[in-house]
């Protein structure tokens, strides 16, 4: 396929084609066959910094969407029980398919005045303390603990570094690498840096299709190598952040595929998808050992950066 095709042109071609499959589905089977390929056409143009792009769309799922259409009984917690709240962290606990779970993940917002609140997703140590001692209490408690990943990197100003933001991040790696409870990282969105491996560090690491996850953002990765942000696609080409080459290379477990046309064009279908997938993995993490659990979770996180094959 040419790849001058711009990917709007595209997705209202599938679009006309999806639109002719539903219409003459018996008509012309080979239709069916047709659409397929144009999706994973569709799949295979996107580059890794439009991923970043879609990944950062304000329409995609988020953790309260999640909340609200996969649990019943929720309950919310706040506070760190030390400085204070972080609205940039939301957690609590409730129900999932009849088992009690343990939600905690970044929130960005949901509209405008949310988004100010609650940071844009980035937490201070206050959050990263707060998703600390709520893990606590589902070790306590004997119950799953899932991880929702969504955020641009912790929050980096003069106040979070003077209250231990680089001390919280380091915590709570250290305490989940052996916490005694089944974890699922789920990364919806954006997951950079630290700020997201602090919630991170899981039994099994899950990603939406058009997620990222990356030890630094393109644009910041841009201005450090080559002194200019506008390279952040030269960036994204590097870090290979996106979910499909995470999977291959065996950092993380599952990859989600999002509805056609990605996800923030159909939140209400991600979410069933991200509900089936958690419903399987939840099921295999429960079924296992707790030892068996902790040591493949230690072995994950200390085999990443491993590189087998050294030559140029």
């Amino acid at each position: 396929m040419n790849k001058t095709i711009s990917i709007s042109d595209l997705i209202d071609s599938i679009r006309y084609l999806k639109e002719k499959v539903d219409l003459r589905i018996e008509e012309d089977p080979n239709l069916q066959s047709n659409l397929a390929l144009a999706v994973q056409d569709l799949r295979e143009l996107i580059t890794p910094i439009e991923r970043v792009e879609i990944a950062r769309h304000p329409s995609r799922p988020h953790i309260e969407m999640i909340e609200k259409s996969l649990f019943t009984n929720f309950v919310e917690l706040h506070g760190d029980r030390c400085f204070g709240d972080d609205p940039a962290i939301y957690g609590g606990i409730g129900e999932f398919q009849g088992v009690s779970c343990m939600l905690i993940g970044h929130h960005k917002g949901v509209d405008g005045q949310d988004r100010v609140k609650r940071n844009f997703g980035m937490p201070r140590p206050e959050g990263y303390r707060k998703a600390l001692r709520l893990a606590k209490l589902a070790q306590r408690f004997q119950i799953p603990i899932l991880f929702v990943i969504d955020t641009p990197g912790a929050h980096s100003d003069l106040e979070s570094e003077m209250r231990g933001q680089g001390m919280a991040i380091a915590q709570n790696i250290y305490e989940f690498s052996s916490l005694k409870t089944p974890i699922i990282a789920l990364i919806i969105g954006e997951g950079s840096s630290g700020g997201a491996l602090a919630i991170a560090v899981a039994d099994r690491i899950l990603m939406l299709e058009n997620s990222v996850y990356s030890v630094i953002s393109p644009e910041s990765c841009a201005s450090i190598l080559w002194r200019c942000s506008t390279k952040k696609g030269l960036a994204a080409d590097n870090l290979h952040l996106d979910a499909p080459f995470l999977l291959k290379n065996r950092l993380i477990h599952d990859v989600i595929e999002e509805p056609f046309g990605c996800a923030h064009l159909d939140p209400n279908e991600t979410v069933r998808r991200i509900g089936i997938s958690l419903k399987e993995h939840l099921s295999d993490l429960i079924s296992l050992p707790l030892e068996q659990l902790m040591e493949q979770r230690y072995t994950l996180f200390r085999q990443m950066g491993e590189v087998l094959d050294c030559s140029i």
